[in-house]
């Protein structure tokens, strides 16, 4: 059903601005979340990927935060071991 009033330019500045700001949506998404791939559907291949290195960061980071407690656990025990032997010469 065609409409009298249809201006045919005006739907194509608004099909041409719709376009437009959704393509100003997907920018401001990246620029916000710093990355280029933020969800699953941008492309499921790179947020895979994406996804598992940030598993692995997350990983490796527990990793280094108890390998400084252990670190600090054998220097408190160093110490302990040196006062002692000060004591026992």
């Amino acid at each position: 059903m065609s409409s009298l009033l249809t201006n045919a330019s005006a739907m194509t500045a608004l099909q041409t601005l719709t376009a437009t700001n959704k393509n100003l949506t997907a920018a401001q998404t990246r620029i916000s979340t710093g990355m280029r791939v933020s969800t699953a559907s941008d492309n499921a291949a790179y947020w895979s990927i994406a996804t598992t290195m940030k598993s692995d960061n997350a990983a490796l980071s527990a990793v280094k935060d108890a390998i400084g407690l252990g670190a600090a656990t054998i220097d408190t025990m160093y110490t302990a071991l040196d006062t002692t032997k000060e004591i026992v010469t």
